[in-house]
């Protein structure tokens, strides 16, 4: 063994004296070696897409590694108030009323065409309130049929009103944001305008919907007891529907299919938006970025049972080429809400 030198330093000498020196040499080395982490916070369900097709993409592209933390969209914007001034995550993917609250207490950071360049290409209406957030995805409302009851698809958005459905009709609540959209269909229904024009008088939206209430077999806060009623047939159709809950029910061998009304679908908000002082700063405008890019929502399209928001993304398979998309006014629906759901609480008690 070797014996140390009488009066030399010894071991922990030794690294009490070369600490300093051997930080500063391995220091570069270190970092270097690290690999830069991008925290994007989201939905649970887009976990399983986000890290099987999103982030190897991306890693692979920006040489970094993405963490998502799928969850609410409310419990992130929980975590950006908690974390105001000292913020982990970067990106935050959430539904359009949750991005008006973030805009609101000042937790997001605007994107520009100089650092999201896909931002030019996006459709009419994906992007708000002078670029705060984007729509990258647009899962869309339908009408959900049980294919084994119905021979005849509906057609049009008017068929929900059809006496002969009595008591066979389900619907959404506008506690579900999916819920909403049937006070503006109601509403141009009634007038004989426009789905986008519904939008303007929830007042004769709710008149409308008082001659639904004979047809309607219940009124839906969770879903999938929603469409057990209508897999067993006792429903015969859901309506507004969500694209993405009816294509994943009917590809696990359910009896159903979902349709596009002649009158047009309402696109169903997927907001990316960059976060106020996160880190990352240049790699979460990357990432939003290739969110935008059509080469990417076309990968993403057939999964998520989604429109593209970029306009060269092509429509998914089965859907009308001339297929009308109506976007909803978020800022006037985070305005009316309460005010709504109080409404139909009100009129629309079965």
């Amino acid at each position: 063994m070797a014996q140390q030198i009488k009066g030399g330093p010894g071991r922990r000498d030794v690294l009490k004296l070369g600490l300093g020196a051997a930080g500063v040499l391995m220091a570069p080395a270190v970092l270097r070696a690290q690999t830069a982490e991008l925290v994007v916070g989201g939905a649970a369900s887009h976990k399983p897409w986000v890290e099987s097709i999103v982030a190897p993409a991306f890693e692979k592209k920006y040489k970094c590694k993405v963490l998502f933390e799928g969850t609410k969209s409310l419990v992130n914007l929980e975590k950006m108030q908690k974390n105001k001034g000292a913020q982990y995550m970067s990106v935050v993917q959430m539904d359009d009323p949750v991005m008006i609250l973030a805009v609101k207490e000042g937790l997001l950071e605007p994107l520009t065409v100089a650092k999201v360049p896909n931002l030019a290409d996006l459709v009419a209406g994906a992007v708000h309130m002078d670029g705060m957030w984007a729509n990258y995805l647009q899962p869309w409302l339908g009408i959900a049929y049980n294919k084994t009851e119905m021979k005849t698809p509906p057609a049009s958005w008017a068929d929900l009103f059809e006496a002969k459905y009595k008591g066979r009709i389900v619907i959404p609540s506008p506690q579900n944001t999916e819920g909403l959209p049937l006070i503006f269909i109601a509403a141009a229904l009634a007038a004989g305008v426009p789905l986008e024009a519904g939008q303007k008088d929830a007042e004769a939206g709710f008149r409308k919907l008082a001659t639904l209430k004979p047809n309607l077999l219940t009124i839906y806060t969770q879903m999938p007891q929603a469409y057990n009623l209508l897999e067993q047939g006792e429903a015969l159709m859901i309506g507004p529907a969500m694209s993405s809950h009816a294509s994943e029910r009917k590809a696990a061998g359910a009896p159903i299919d979902l349709v596009a009304p002649k009158e047009g679908v309402f696109a169903m908000p997927s907001g990316i938006a960059v976060v106020k002082g996160g880190p990352q700063a240049d790699l979460a405008y990357a990432y939003v970025n290739e969110l935008l890019s059509a080469p990417l929502q076309a990968q993403l399209a057939g999964p998520t049972s989604s429109l593209g928001a970029n306009k060269a993304t092509p429509k998914p398979a089965g859907l009308p080429a001339d297929l009308k998309v109506i976007q909803i006014d978020w800022a006037n629906v985070a305005a009316e809400r309460s005010k709504w759901v109080s409404r139909w609480d009100r009129d629309m008690a079965l």
